[in-house]
């Protein structure tokens, strides 16, 4: 018996390797040895589940092809009879559908044969440090304020999905809180030390857009006189959060896509692609479904990126939770402006639990920010939120995700009517600009242009 052999036996095993190759779990069993972890291994799925039975593991990591049935059923055994542990599936190369079969089954992760041992180390060391990570607080200052039966069901389902390394899409309306839902999960989870890098897939320019997501090397083109890293690189060992990922063009959803696949990209001008440790959160305002009906979505990568969906729910249909966001909102603003927390006449709250509120969270601190600015002491009555006025101008909203895209009428920007001068143009656009925080998709959906159209506008006017 070597040394490896004997240091790896005199400790207690925190990891099961299932696999009926032997040449697999002893590749796999070696590098892990050289983690300093000691290791079981079995054969087949019977062995697997009367070693579990017999002792707790820390990981197990499973083929999904066995003698006597399959890693998916070993995944689904270990949900039920041993919740908390993590398991990776072991894959055939491209076997890319299996892999997503298990992440929805529960599995932490998966790891494609030929096995690559930088890979594999990264995907146990994630693993790994889920251990009493269950009670972990928000670093960034984020939370879920409220609480509806929505919110505590949302909690739960953030705290599972950090757990794992599954894709997840967020859809719901603007200004209802998506990137607050992926930084918690990435906070939660086993990446939470490494970057969150958010990026508004609207707001980059198409020309601009691949070396922004995976960089280029000096003298690719025409203004690249460094190297420059992109977000992916910048994400490495993090979470990547795409926010209104369907406002990707067709041709960059391709090589998103392979990204994904492959969790490798290639730099504009390099020769070669680099691997990449990078977990992919999603989001939209869109149907991204009717979107794959219109042509306009690839099918491929709705299936790549939506393996998990989340809905983060309108506060339409959780008013309950608007007392409580009052009062978080008002404490946010007192630190802010100095002074203690302002506060909300009883009749000014009751008003504002019946507002329509179709911007959400968003709609909510803009309408407090106001009311603080109009107030006279430090009670804001009804008067001070002047809800007439934020009804008359919110947007009508009638569907959260419109099933086709607006009529050539709707489309034609405000300058092209016979509404006003390009001076009152700039004024409306520039407002709607501040009330969505210069989220240009969802101002240029809310003034019924096309995002192009906004650019244009912008650049003409000089605006950054």
């Amino acid at each position: 018996m070597s040394y490896a052999d004997r240091r790896n036996r005199s400790r207690v095993p925190e990891v099961l390797i299932v696999d009926d190759e032997d040449d697999i779990r002893e590749l796999i069993e070696l590098s892990l040895i050289r983690l300093g972890l000691a290791c079981d291994a079995a054969g087949t799925l019977t062995d697997a589940k009367a070693l579990l039975a017999g002792r707790p593991y820390r990981l197990c990591l499973t083929d999904m092809r066995l003698p006597d049935g399959d890693g998916l059923e070993l995944v689904e055994h270990i949900q039920a009879e041993h919740p908390g542990l993590p398991v990776a599936v072991i894959t055939a190369y491209g076997s890319m559908d299996a892999a997503i079969r298990a992440l929805k089954g529960g599995a932490f992760d998966f790891v494609s044969k030929p096995i690559e041992l930088k890979a594999l180390r990264e995907l146990v060391s994630h693993a790994l440090r889920l251990d009493g990570q269950d009670e972990v607080p928000a670093a960034g200052g984020k939370s879920l304020i409220g609480r509806s039966a929505a919110i505590e069901q949302l909690r739960g389902q953030i705290a599972k999905l950090a757990r794992n390394q599954a894709p997840v899409f967020i859809h719901g309306e603007s200004g209802t809180g998506k990137e607050v839902i992926a930084r918690l999960i990435h906070e939660q989870g086993p990446r939470a030390a490494a970057p969150f890098l958010p990026v508004n897939c609207g707001a980059i320019s198409p020309e601009l857009m691949e070396s922004e997501f995976f960089g280029h090397r000096k003298g690719s083109f025409t203004g690249a006189s460094n190297d420059k890293e992109g977000l992916f690189q910048a994400a490495r060992g993090g979470t990547l959060f795409l926010d209104e990922v369907g406002e990707l063009p067709l041709g960059m959803q391709v090589k998103l896509l392979r990204a994904i696949q492959e969790r490798a990209v290639r730099a504009v001008g390099a020769y070669a692609e680099e691997p990449v440790d990078v977990r992919i959160l999603s989001a939209s305002h869109r149907d991204l479904a009717a979107l794959v009906e219109e042509g306009r979505f690839r099918q491929d990568l709705f299936y790549r990126i939506n393996v998990i969906t989340l809905r983060s729910t309108p506060l339409r249909e959780r008013p309950e939770d608007i007392p409580p966001l009052v009062e978080h909102i008002l404490r946010k603003l007192s630190l802010r402006e100095g002074g203690p927390p302002r506060e909300l006449a009883h009749d000014a709250l009751e008003a504002l639990c019946r507002q329509p509120l179709a911007g959400n969270v968003r709609e909510l601190e803009n309408l407090l920010e106001r009311a603080c600015a109009m107030a006279d002491g430090r009670e804001i009555q009804i008067r001070d939120l002047d809800l007439r006025a934020a009804s008359s101008s919110a947007p009508k909203v009638t569907s959260v995700f419109p099933s086709a895209p607006p009529s050539p009428s709707a489309m034609v920007a405000p300058a092209e009517t016979a509404e006003g001068s390009e001076e009152d143009e700039q004024g409306q656009i520039m407002r709607m600009l501040e009330e969505t925080h210069w989220n240009r998709s969802e101002a240029a959906r809310r003034l019924g242009m096309t995002l192009r159209q906004l650019r244009y506008r912008l650049q003409k006017w000089g605006v950054e």
